[in-house]
């Protein structure tokens, strides 16, 4: 007989306490499948709990009214006064301004460059030294006048040579017509003596034109500018000698936009203004345009002439010039603060005093031309009118809501004047 040994206990303990076949599998997949089902639960508390704080902070901002507004005297509103007039009877405090007759202008604005009516820069077509100067720095010159002579005396001898070669062959097809007459000479050497005469005769005008280039003439009226050159100077062909300006008449070049295609035109009045002269206007017309848009800035090239009297008036001044397509008269103007744009439209508040005291009425507004701090509304106001400037994020979009004014403020007065800009604009499409 064997006696039990310690090991053996032990395999009968284990055999005791493991449970049963199959019965772990199922537990542990038990536990497993309930912890995906506990983090779902979890991240719809979770939702739930944002959205309910996001209505709430809604409703309390919605139902909190704002601070009290600051009169112009710089006492607080009334506690009453918040965002529109709620249920207990709150009014808003606003700013206003006054809506004003004006005289508008639809206008177009650039800026551009003074060139003269016609320039050139002389220069010599062959080198040579200088042997005389025929003009004065800033003189009035003519057409025709000499300006610069150069030394021509080997050009001079040449002319002379070619004349007589071809007074030789003058005199030789004279002899040879009278001696072919009496069968002397034949017909060819009457010929050749013709042909001779011909090849002298270009040698004539080749020196002519030679001689010609040494002396440099005005090509048109107008005005010398100064000279690059001194008496005795070698130049050499293609250097500048000195500049001629018609200033008779000055052209201004600029650019528009595209948009003004279809309205600007040959013989429109142009206003040009320089920053060299202030104070001081000029009138001119529209002489031609472009017959092309450029590509790049999308802009038409327009020129202008001016009359310039007393040639006040230099080739590559600054200019800035204004054409005026239209003006109104009794145009109504609001300050640009007025406006709320809300999506592609504008809207603006109008102040109506009644038996209900002052409200606010909420008008969808037609916008005209534009000027620095003041735009036209074309419709739904008269002068006089009061409209409000400030604190119309309060009013909402509620079409009458009780206010209570705390300033009155001129059209234009919040917002400076762009630098530069003057005249309306039209509206951005």
């Amino acid at each position: 007989m064997h006696w039990p040994t310690a090991a053996c206990a032990r395999r009968r303990d284990e055999r005791v306490l493991r449970p049963p076949a199959g019965t772990s599998g199922r537990g542990r997949d038990a536990g497993a499948g309930s912890r995906p089902r506990l983090k779902k639960l979890h991240t719809w508390l979770a939702v739930a709990g944002i959205a309910a704080l996001s209505a709430f902070a809604w409703w309390w901002q919605v139902r909190v009214p704002a601070p009290a507004a600051v009169t112009a005297a710089g006492a607080p509103a009334q506690p009453g006064a918040g965002v529109g007039a709620g249920s207990d009877g709150g009014v808003v405090s606003v700013e206003v301004g006054r809506v004003e007759a004006a005289t508008l202008a639809d206008d177009a604005q650039a800026v551009g460059s003074l060139r003269s009516r016609q320039g050139v820069m002389l220069r010599p077509e062959v080198s040579g030294r200088v042997a005389a100067i025929g003009f004065l720095d800033g003189q009035r010159v003519r057409r025709g006048q000499m300006l610069v002579q150069l030394d021509d005396t080997l050009q001079q001898a040449q002319l002379k040579q070619a004349q007589a070669q071809a007074s030789i062959a003058r005199t030789n097809l004279q002899r040879n017509r009278e001696l072919v007459l009496e069968n002397f000479v034949s017909q060819s050497a009457v010929d050749q003596s013709a042909a001779a005469l011909e090849v002298a005769e270009a040698q004539v005008a080749l020196a002519k034109a030679q001689l010609q280039r040494m002396r440099i003439v005005a090509p048109f009226d107008g005005v010398a500018g100064i000279r690059n050159i001194n008496l005795g100077d070698y130049v050499k062909d293609g250097a500048d000698l000195v500049s001629i300006e018609d200033l008779s008449q000055v052209l201004v070049d600029f650019r528009l936009p595209e948009r003004f295609v279809a309205r600007v035109k040959t013989g429109q009045g142009v206003e040009v203004s320089l920053d060299a002269l202030p104070g001081q206007h000029f009138t001119g017309r529209i002489d031609a345009l472009d017959s092309v848009i450029d590509a790049n800035g999308r802009s038409l090239l327009v020129r202008a002439r001016l009359d310039n009297p007393g040639d006040v008036l230099k080739s590559g001044l600054f200019a800035r010039t204004r054409i005026v397509f239209a003006t109104r008269d009794n145009a109504l103007v609001v300050p640009e603060e007025a406006l709320v744009p809300q999506g592609s439209r504008q809207y603006l508040y109008k102040i109506v005093d009644g038996a209900g005291g002052t409200m606010a009425e909420r008008l969808e507004a037609r916008i005209g031309l534009r000027l620095p701090g003041k735009v036209e509304v074309l419709e739904g106001l008269a002068p006089g009118d009061r409209v409000v400037t400030a604190g119309q994020a309060r009013l909402g979009r509620g079409e009458s809501v009780p206010v209570k004014v705390v300033d009155i403020g001129q059209p234009g007065a919040a917002r400076a004047p762009d630098s530069g800009a003057s005249g309306a604009r039209a509206p951005s499409p």
